[in-house]
């Protein structure tokens, strides 16, 4: 994974993933190989945004999905283990991927769950009431966060916002029990998987104070 900054005015340009998603791509590649280039490329892009100091690269990173695909991305991270750097950034992206693709649906059940929810609303960091733009916004701070601030503090912010949209969503589940029983079913399935999404992003952070997140 490259950022090529050798044109006019060494201008930054957006980052490429060329060598590391093509290995990944192969068809039936080693297991070794995909863990390796996993973990290559999610430190790579780490470092490369913290020495960045570039707001423009930050936030070419923090579009990654929207510029090389989402499936792209997840032949690179989407096998790896919750506790590890790329596992976890590949959950960080897939929650924006979310938020980019239905803001309003989270809006609504952020609201639904953010008084219910046992997390402070200011950890989650969403202003009261929030609208589609501002759960966009805050998926969009947390991701810069990565690349800015302490990896630590964003993964508990993510956390804290999946705790918070796993409540709203058990809430909309039970306002579709009596509706359509088997969207309902769905819904509480997407509840428990943001709780464990929440819980995985908790235990990263955890993993990367102690230095064991790699």
């Amino acid at each position: 994974m490259t950022t090529d900054d050798s044109r006019a005015g060494g201008r930054p340009h957006r980052p490429v993933l060329r060598d590391p998603a093509a290995m990944a791509a192969v068809p039936g590649p080693d297991p070794v190989l995909r863990e390796e280039v996993a973990h290559t490329t999610a430190a790579a892009l780490v470092r490369a945004g913290r020495q960045a100091q570039d707001p423009d690269v930050v936030a070419r990173l923090v579009a990654l999905v929207e510029t090389e695909g989402l499936d792209v991305v997840a032949e690179l991270w989407s096998d790896s283990p919750a506790g590890t750097l790329p596992g976890a950034l590949w959950r960080l992206y897939l929650l924006r991927e979310w938020v980019v693709r239905d803001p309003q649906v989270v809006a609504d059940r952020y609201r639904q769950g953010v008084a219910a929810a046992p997390v402070h609303d200011a950890v989650a960091g969403v202003v009261s009431p929030p609208g589609p733009a501002d759960v966009r916004a805050v998926a969009d701070a947390v991701l810069s966060g990565v690349y800015t601030g302490d990896l630590a503090v964003a993964l508990e912010r993510a956390a804290a916002f999946c705790q918070v949209l796993a409540t709203g969503t058990a809430f909309d589940a039970d306002h579709l029990d009596v509706l359509d029983p088997g969207a309902a079913r769905r819904t509480t399935r997407g509840a428990a998987s943001l709780v464990r999404t929440a819980e995985e992003l908790a235990e990263a952070a955890h993993l990367w104070r102690a230095d064991r997140l790699v």
